[in-house]
């Protein structure tokens, strides 16, 4: 789940744009959790763009081919901490903190890693929030 407690100034509840992507950001989670791979693809634009340390630009396809490579070898579960969110007209970021914990369905074993990132949304025509492009700056846990 996504923490609620993130820095508003003046102590402002949730708009309905930071509900809508919490909500997208809870989806993708769980979607990821279950491994659907198509329902992850779903909250994303067409364009989208990841960036990691260290490897090239990482593009919706690209996503798509290695999360299907992916599949079923590992179980991934994430929590996530937003530090920073800001929704203007169609685009919007989040800056947070997240921990994920990859147990391979082999083995049991355990990969655990955390790290920042920072992920832009864009809304669609339709009003629909989607992940744009996203910077995540995921290190091997050294815990």
């Amino acid at each position: 789940m996504v923490d609620d407690r993130i820095p508003r100034r003046g102590g402002k509840p949730m708009n309905h744009d930071e509900q809508q992507i919490r909500k997208l950001m809870d989806e993708w989670r769980r979607r990821t959790l279950e491994g659907d791979i198509e329902g992850v693809l779903a909250l994303m634009t067409d364009n989208a763009v990841f960036l990691t340390p260290g490897n090239p630009p990482m593009t919706r396809s690209d996503f798509a081919a290695a999360s299907r490579g992916f599949a079923g070898k590992f179980q991934v579960e994430s929590t996530q901490e937003i530090k920073d969110f800001h929704a203007s007209g169609d685009l919007a970021y989040a800056w947070s903190h997240i921990s994920v914990v990859m147990t391979s369905a082999e083995t049991g074993a355990r990969t655990e890693r955390a790290g920042h990132v920072l992920t832009v949304f864009r809304k669609s025509p339709s009003g629909e929030w989607l992940l744009a492009r996203d910077a995540n700056l995921i290190a091997a846990d050294q815990g």
